[in-house]
Order: C-alpha cells, then sequence, then structure tokens
C-alpha cells in the first residue's frame, strides 16, 4: 500500500520554526502584542519618509510614499506564500494607513512627530520581544534570517485562522 506525503509548503515551515521560538506562554502573550506593533512603526517610520513630487501623479500626490512600494512588495510576498493570508494582511495595513493619517492629523496639531511615534513603538515593542527571547532561552530569529520579520504578521493571522478552523 502506497501512502504519499505532501511536503510542506515554505510558509509552513516558517511558521513550523517560527512556532520552535515561541513556545513560552509569556513569549508568546509579548508576541501577540509585539509583533503587530512593530509592523505598524516600520510602515509608520517608511510613510514619513519624504518622497518627491512627481507631477504625472497631479492629486495623488500625497497618497504615493516610500511605504506604498513596501507595502507593495510585502502584499506580492505574502501572496506568493499564502493568497488567502495576505488579503487579511492587507486588511490590516489598511486599518494601519488610517491609523498612520490620524497620527498626521495629530502631528499636525502639535502632537508628537510621525516618525518620532514609530521609532518609540519600534524600540519599546523590540525590547519586549527580546525580553521574551530571553524567556525561551533563544537568540533572536532576526539573527538567523531576515524574512522572519515579514513572516512575523502572517504567523499571528495564521493562528487566527487556525482558531476558527479555517485554511490558508
Amino acid at each position: 500500500m502506497k501512502t504519499s506525503t505532501t511536503p510542506k509548503r515554505p510558509i509552513d515551515i516558517y511558521f513550523d520554526k517560527y512556532d520552535e521560538y515561541h513556545t513560552n506562554p509569556v513569549n508568546r502573550i509579548i508576541n501577540y502584542i509585539c509583533i503587530p506593533v512593530v509592523s505598524f512603526s516600520i510602515v509608520g517610520f517608511v510613510w514619513s519618509l519624504p518622497f518627491m513630487h512627481l507631477n504625472f501623479l497631479g492629486t495623488y500626490n500625497g497618497i504615493f510614499n516610500w511605504a506604498s512600494f513596501l507595502i507593495a512588495f510585502s502584499i506580492y510576498y505574502y501572496y506568493r506564500a499564502s493568497p488567502i493570508l495576505s488579503y487579511l494582511m492587507l486588511l490590516v495595513i489598511f486599518v494601519f494607513a488610517y491609523s498612520i493619517t490620524l497620527l498626521e492629523a495629530w502631528q499636525k496639531a502639535g502632537g508628537m512627530v510621525l516618525p518620532q511615534v514609530c521609532i518609540v513603538l519600534f524600540v519599546a515593542a523590540n525590547i519586549l520581544q527580546l525580553i521574551g527571547y530571553r524567556l525561551e532561552g533563544k537568540r533572536p530569529m532576526l539573527f538567523f534570517d531576515f524574512k522572519f520579520l515579514l513572516i512575523g504578521p502572517l504567523w499571528l493571522l495564521s493562528l487566527i485562522l487556525k482558531r476558527f478552523g479555517v485554511k490558508y
């Protein structure tokens, strides 16, 4: 009798590796909070980088920025890994973009400057993640492969989908 085993998809291999580094319950909770914060802070910081004025964009000049390219690359990467997760991540990025525009409005009203907010969030979330890795007794995953920075948000979304029994 033949038994066929289907090979794991690359995304599943990354998720398995990610799971290995997040076995401690406290570390998992830290990452449930910090992964979205780190992702948001990166998008927000890149969003705040000055972007050139391009005449052919007309009224869309304020809409396109460096984050547009980061988002496009990320969603393409996510789509290649898992179309369903990429669609969900696109919704998350819409929430990020809306939040960033609110922070820009706050900045115009005299609040903190967007890059400052993003740097503070990024540093605080990474310090917490380093504490989580210390609890695990392992070195941060980014030391091994930079792709884990991109995989983290998908890992969280996959956990949500698994809880509801949805295949990704």
